[in-house]
């Protein structure tokens, strides 16, 4: 899954900000969703809690995602 995807790419204008980011995330879920994933632990790799990082996992939650 990534932001170059049809579903997903259709759905941005760029791949590298906030919004695609958020995007992304709710799309995530849905798609473990699907395969009755609900629960994930969450791993920033290093990264701040911030930008990117944060829309994506804010997106995960809105998507239905429990950390």
């Amino acid at each position: 899954m990534s932001t170059t995807g049809k579903s997903i790419a259709q759905k941005i204008k760029y791949g590298g900000n906030v919004n695609a980011a958020a995007v992304l995330g709710e799309a995530f879920a849905a798609g473990a969703q699907k395969k009755g994933i609900t629960k994930v632990c969450f791993d920033r790799g290093g990264y701040l809690y911030h930008g990117r990082v944060k829309a994506f996992a804010e997106g995960a939650r809105k998507g239905g995602m429990e950390f």
